[in-house]
């Protein structure tokens, strides 16, 4: 199931905003971390997987892991695989740290339905720069409001 993004429609073509924004992108913000150093609720308290809602090659898959598990059987046609806590946990590789790097700080003409002009992003170096930029925007805007 895949959350549904509300967002009301601009009054305005995309060409007619400005978009400010921090990011940290993965690939040079982040590294891959271990279950232990990130809080892994499946690392800390262990998990269970039901056998019945696995493909063969994923109940295989979970069996020959390498990872201590027990078979619970609940009820017919109920069995879980049943992992201890204290180790890797099956999403294990897609596990990210923070490496401490300061966000980017950009802004870019255009919304979230694009930048019709093609114009570059701008990169400011400081937080502080990129604060001024959205403030003196905002003046900007506030001015033309003023103007009517």
């Amino acid at each position: 199931m895949t959350a549904q993004l509300f967002r009301i429609e601009p009054a305005m073509p995309p060409q007619m905003y400005k978009t400010y924004a921090m990011v940290s992108p993965l690939g040079t913000h982040s590294r891959q971390a271990t279950c232990e150093e990130i809080g892994c609720d499946q690392y800390r308290q262990g998990w269970r997987v039901r056998v019945e809602n696995l493909t063969p090659d994923l109940l295989h898959a979970a069996r020959t892991s390498g990872r201590k598990y027990v078979e619970q059987s609940v009820a017919e046609g109920e069995t879980y695989l049943v992992f201890e806590a204290g180790q890797a946990c099956f999403k294990a590789s897609t596990h990210r740290a923070p490496i401490g790097r300061p966000p980017l700080y950009l802004v870019r003409d255009g919304d979230h339905r694009g930048n019709p002009r093609g114009t570059k992003a701008r990169l400011h170096q400081r937080a502080a720069d990129w604060v001024e930029d959205f403030a003196e925007h905002q003046q900007a805007l506030a001015d033309e409001i003023k103007k009517g």
